[in-house]
């Protein structure tokens, strides 16, 4: 019985040291992301001309390629020098990508951070949060409706401390340029966004447990299209 047990402890070490979920993805602390697609059938110009704001989305599950495309789009690294898909003044890139997961394929509900670098997610916080997103956020129906919510949040001082007070311009440019990506890609998905900008500061730091020197800049609910 002795020699049973310990091999079964064996084998659950050697999972363990591997990082072999026991569950689903979602599980894991640190979730790999699919890699992303260049291969569109829909053009820049499609995209543009359908791009709206929507607030309304069927009741159905995104994929992990799905989300994996929307965050690259966000702000995906596309060189080896470490460009970004969105322009950074003197590429500091003082955004932070934190996603709320309620009905994302293989990803447990929860929350997540975006690590572009490696184009993981790092799971920060269990549990479905959309509805305390909801809730901080003036109670708009997409983020609460929504399979997944995208929270760009930025830390000023990777900026300011080159550019002084003339950076948090370019920091509020950049996340301009990164939330219209993401409206691009999700056209290009047959998906749908819209980029909010109302809710209480303090409560979204909260709910996302971020750092001092965080701040929430805006949130983009995304989900399949009601007619599609």
């Amino acid at each position: 019985m002795i020699c049973v047990i310990a091999f079964l402890c064996g084998i659950l070490f050697f999972q363990l040291e591997r990082g072999e979920s026991m569950g689903n993805i979602g599980s894991e602390k640190t979730v790999t992301l699919p890699a992303p697609q260049f291969d569109s059938r829909t053009s820049i110009e499609e995209s543009l001309l359908e791009r709206r704001s929507v607030r309304q989305y069927r009741d159905k599950e995104l994929t992990m390629g799905e989300l994996s495309q929307l965050l690259w789009a966000a702000q995906g690294v596309t060189s080896s020098r470490g460009y970004r898909t969105a322009p950074s003044a003197g590429a500091l890139y003082p955004l932070e990508i934190y996603i709320a997961v309620g009905k994302i394929s293989e990803l447990a509900p929860g929350i997540y951070k975006y690590e572009p670098g490696e184009h993981k997610l790092l799971k920060t916080c269990d549990g479905d949060k959309r509805i305390d997103l909801w809730r901080a956020a003036l109670e708009q129906s997409p983020i609460r409706n929504a399979p997944v919510v995208l929270v760009f949040c930025a830390i000023y001082e990777r900026t300011t401390r080159k550019y002084r007070k003339r950076g948090i311009r370019y920091v509020h440019m950049e996340v301009g340029h990164a939330a219209q990506n993401v409206c691009l890609q999700a056209v290009s998905l047959g998906l749908d966004t819209v980029v909010i900008g109302a809710f209480n500061d303090k409560e979204i730091k909260k709910v996302l447990n971020l750092e001092a020197d965080e701040w929430p800049l805006c949130i983009m609910p995304a989900g399949r299209v009601e007619n599609d």
